[in-house]
């Protein structure tokens, strides 16, 4: 399908989740949340950092473009992405969006887990993933109210919403 000058600008939207179990008690592994270090909070595991909402940020991305998802990009049989950064994994998502002719429009992420309190840090997470992806990303946080894996303390999950729309 050829685009005329004159077509319509058509947003395409995309969904990614990405969901961590925290490190066991004596793996000493750092907490790395919406691309911040949390000093002194019990870190998750993962082949990278463990991020959930940078990741889910990337999912939703690829989802939007529909380009594969995070497994198909820096998946486990990727070694060089092993302990890799949420943030440059985000940054690199949005770089291969751009590649296959896409713009970002915004991400938005929710996250579930009853720890850490993110409202004194979240304007830093929101300029950090922004930052990372070169366009605007927001980043809100709940509980599930005890309920489910994130309400008894073992992961944290993370849903997120990309709109991309198809450049020049």
């Amino acid at each position: 399908m050829s685009m005329s000058t004159n077509a319509p600008l058509i947003p395409r939207t995309g969904i990614g989740i990405d969901v961590h179990a925290y490190a066991a008690e004596d793996d000493k592994q750092p907490l790395w949340l919406g691309g911040l270090f949390w000093e002194g909070e019990r870190g998750l595991s993962g082949h990278s950092d463990g991020d959930p909402v940078a990741h889910a940020a990337a999912d939703a991305l690829f989802s939007a473009c529909g380009i594969g998802d995070l497994g198909t990009h820096f998946g486990t049989d990727r070694p060089e992405y092993a302990g890799a950064s949420g943030v440059t994994l985000l940054a690199e998502a949005a770089r291969i969006v751009r590649a296959h002719g896409f713009e970002i429009g915004n991400i938005a992420v929710q996250f579930v887990a009853n720890r850490p309190k993110f409202g004194p840090r979240q304007e830093e997470s929101q300029r950090v993933l922004s930052d990372a992806a070169a366009a605007p990303v927001s980043v809100t946080a709940t509980t599930s109210d005890g309920l489910g894996f994130t309400g008894r303390g073992e992961g944290i999950s993370a849903v997120a919403t990309a709109l991309v729309y198809q450049a020049g």
